[in-house]
């Protein structure tokens, strides 16, 4: 790993250790202006977060989900930060485990390095290209032995296809999963790009609108791993763009050429 993705493992951690202490103290959950759940566990990870970058690489942007919340938002240019520091509050404030921290570096549109680290679960994946890795954390956070990813790149006997616990059970995502007879699969978070990039899944489709810090993380370690994230037009996921508040309109992320085809297959 290079030293810069070090440092996006450890800030990582360092934000899961300050997640979990707020839950250990106990918070309240507040609604943002569009009614999505924030804490305090939420800002806590993303001050730390935005800290360590600004020491990492001084002058380079960040975009982060609780500072464009409160109206900070960056002249973004060709490098920049993509921070989702509490991917799944839904679940975190319910007493869940299935929560991640998700560190992203773009360069020139495209998710160039990735760290998701999950606290409650002790799963750490990172990844930069040519090299993905995951490793477990023991009780303290700490990373044990790291092994690498990669995605399955044979078409199974069925398509396996993770979907969102929240999200992932609507008419369209049961039309997709159905137009390609495959076995379906939740999972909550940012995890879902994981379990491709580890090879327990071959496809994870999303209809409907998400933000570009809910998914550059995991766009980076997918990538890594020999996966890709296309748009549902079939065009290339870029972010950084600013169009309509960074919002991205569905896409589907493939484990391998053949899952891409099959998924371009199945939207029509």
């Amino acid at each position: 790993m290079t030293a810069l993705l070090d440092d996006l493992i450890a800030l990582a951690l360092a934000a899961g250790r300050e997640i979990m202490a707020v839950r250990e103290a106990g918070f309240e959950t507040l609604k943002k202006g569009d009614g999505s759940p924030v804490t305090i566990a939420d800002q806590r990870a993303e001050a730390l977060i935005e800290a360590g970058l600004a020491k990492l690489a001084p002058g380079v942007p960040m975009l982060g989900e609780e500072s464009v919340e409160a109206g900070r938002i960056p002249e973004l240019g060709a490098r920049f930060f993509c921070v989702d520091p509490l991917d799944g509050t839904r679940g975190f404030a319910k007493g869940g485990s299935n929560f991640t921290v998700n560190i992203a570096l773009i360069e020139d549109g495209a998710p160039t390095m990735g760290a998701i680290y999950a606290p409650a679960r002790g799963e750490l994946y990172a990844g930069e290209a040519g090299r993905a890795l995951k490793a477990q954390c023991d009780e303290h956070g700490a990373p044990e032995a790291y092994e690498a990813l990669s995605v399955a790149h044979a078409a199974p006997g069925a398509w396996r296809i993770v979907a969102s616990d929240h999200s992932g059970r609507d008419e369209s995502t049961k039309r997709f999963i159905a137009t390609l007879k495959g076995v379906a699969a939740h999972a909550s978070s940012s995890i879902k790009f994981c379990r491709l990039a580890e090879g327990e899944a071959d496809l994870y489709p999303r209809f409907g609108d998400v933000c570009e810090w809910d998914a550059a993380a995991g766009h980076a370690i997918l990538s890594a791993a020999g996966g890709g994230v296309m748009r549902l037009d079939g065009a290339p996921l870029r972010y950084g763009e600013g169009a309509d508040d960074f919002l991205i309109h569905g896409f589907v992320a493939y484990a391998s050429d053949a899952a891409k085809a099959a998924a371009l297959m199945a939207l029509g």
